[in-house]
């Protein structure tokens, strides 16, 4: 029987808060931290084993016992001081016991309000969520994790230094954690910094020489005649093709960076400055006008018990275009703000940190109740976001089936494990049965889709602008990957017949991707599979 299931997150947050140890009077002392987790599990089920006989006692007893101990160990009698010393420790793992108690039981309720709200038919499409969740977890998810671990993948090249294009920036965060860890040029595969050249070549050389491996994918064994082809498609004005302002890969401030080292998590990064960026995307270039306000905006007059429900009727009054935009954007900022919820830095007591899963955060941004019901729909939109990047992947696998597309990190067997990958995964996508239909977008008139296209696309490469307004480069890098792997998602899903028409031998002018749309194209869609997983994303120490 399969079994229902929404946002497979609460499950993840739920093994987190079981798992995570209490914090320790000792670091480092393993007899201490067995102690409290049996001191935990004994409080969660009404027992405990004993020391090390295995059989339960009960549980008034083991809280007696661990109170007179420290470390695991008997504490002398006569020795006050390491008796109080013991008892203070003691009653803070019982605390945090406690604490943890209260948790799962909030998970339980928090589990229960989003099953009985996140299943189902998802608006716009003939998907339903169980078969997202379904074809995710068993097809998608365990390929895509091994494929972005590949060289390929995990190095992004980006310009963290470019200024707000809107307004004075703020400056920039200065908690450590914001900061972002570039890499060292040994540490980048030669075949991916290959567009780094000797300076004393001369210009009309190093002209052909950077627009020839603009691809970032291009090996050294392919013809003359071949790079010259690769020559003029990087040539090729493709502007009214990106969805995203991309940047200038040769730009002195454009660093590399490793992903799996810099991952995306809470950082402290909040207040004002971040409120800006979102509302900024939100009231300016959702196609929204200002006498309308989104659900939960501080501005937005009182409107006694509305919940929200006058947004939703004038959202519904859109075109099928504008409610797409709309629903993309809330399935961004979804994803964005699980990931932050589910890699939090958690207060371990004695100075300690570690990164996991925080259920406060997550009840506040996400459950029905906290948020008058608008979290169960962010949560769908995640789910919209996810079914928009499984088509365009399904779409591009012609792109990338072609033996001319090499993904080139200069090791040859890397490359070709790294192809196999890839095909595997788009192969997958291609099998999925309930795709969402983007010919039904931009369809009747000609000339009005098209003018609506275009400002489809303007508005969406405004928001990857506003991207550098951003105040934390961790969030910064994060934001400006994740728009511009949904940016090259929408430049595939409306490039069908310069897809189709791709030559099989040799570059074509009518549609290329560079390597930093791939990469990003991959790594964004991972965020997504991530958390519609089983598993959900993985919890770093």
């Amino acid at each position: 029987m399969r079994r229902r299931r929404g946002m497979m997150l609460v499950e993840e947050f739920t093994a987190g808060a079981a798992s995570s140890p209490l914090p320790s009077s000792k670091a480092g002392n393993e007899r201490d931290i067995h102690t409290r987790i049996h001191s935990k599990v004994m409080i969660v089920t009404g027992h405990a084993g004993g020391p090390s006989l295995g059989w339960p006692i009960p549980v008034r007893r083991r809280l007696t016992v661990a109170s007179t101990s420290v470390a695991g160990e008997r504490v002398p009698a006569r020795d006050a001081a390491s008796r109080r010393r013991g008892a203070t420790a003691a009653m803070k793992g019982v605390r945090a016991a406690l604490s943890a108690v209260f948790s799962l039981c909030a998970l339980r309720a928090t589990s229960h309000a989003f099953s009985s709200q996140l299943t189902g038919v998802l608006d716009d499409c003939f998907c339903d969520i169980e078969s997202i969740d379904d074809f995710n977890s068993y097809k998608i998810f365990p390929k895509l994790q091994k494929l972005q671990e590949r060289d390929y993948f995990r190095y992004y090249k980006v310009n963290l230094k470019r200024p707000c294009p809107f307004w004075l920036n703020d400056g920039h965060c200065s908690i450590k954690d914001c900061h972002v860890e570039p890499c060292s040029e040994s540490e980048i595969p030669i075949g991916i910094k290959a567009a780094n050249f000797n300076k004393e070549v001369n210009a009309e050389e190093l002209q052909d020489c950077e627009e020839a491996n603009k691809l970032g994918a291009v090996n050294s064994t392919l013809s003359n005649q071949t790079k010259k082809a690769f020559i003029d498609w990087a040539r090729y004005d493709d502007a009214q093709d990106h969805f995203c302002e991309l940047d200038d890969e040769l730009s002195p401030d454009a660093e590399y960076v490793d992903l799996l080292l810099n991952p995306e998590r809470y950082t402290g990064y909040r207040g004002w400055s971040a409120w800006r960026v979102w509302n900024s995307i939100y009231e300016e270039n959702c196609f929204k006008p200002r006498s309308v306000y989104r659900p939960l905006n501080p501005l937005a007059p009182s409107r006694g018990d509305d919940d929200g429900e006058s947004f939703y009727n004038w959202l519904e009054g859109l075109c099928l275009e504008k409610r797409v935009f709309y629903r993309l954007i809330s399935g961004l900022h979804a994803s964005i703000n699980l990931h932050l919820c589910a890699k939090y830095l958690l207060d371990d007591g004695w100075g300690r940190t570690r990164w996991g899963p925080n259920l406060e955060e997550f009840r506040y941004r996400f459950h029905p109740a906290e948020t008058k019901g608008e979290g169960p729909r962010r949560l769908k939109n995640l789910y919209f976001l996810y079914l928009i990047q499984l088509r365009a992947l399904s779409k591009v696998a012609l792109y990338f089936e072609r033996s001319v597309v090499d993904l080139y990190t200069g090791n040859a067997t890397e490359d070709t494990i790294t192809k196999k990958q890839l095909l595997e995964v788009l192969n997958e996508t291609k099998s999925f049965p309930m795709h969402f239909d983007e010919k039904s977008m931009f369809a009747g008139d000609k000339k009005e889709a098209k003018t609506l296209k275009e400002e489809f696309r303007l508005h969406f490469k405004n928001i990857s602008r506003i991207m550098d307004c951003v105040g934390c480069d961790k969030c910064r890098l994060w934001g400006k990957l994740q728009t511009q792997g949904l940016g090259t998602a929408l430049k595939i899903l409306f490039s069908e017949r310069e897809i189709k028409s791709l030559p099989e031998h040799s570059p074509s002018a009518g549609f290329q991707l560079t390597r930093q749309e791939v990469v990003a194209l991959l790594n964004a869609f991972s965020r997504e599979t991530a958390l519609a997983s089983d598993k959900g994303p993985r919890v770093e120490e």
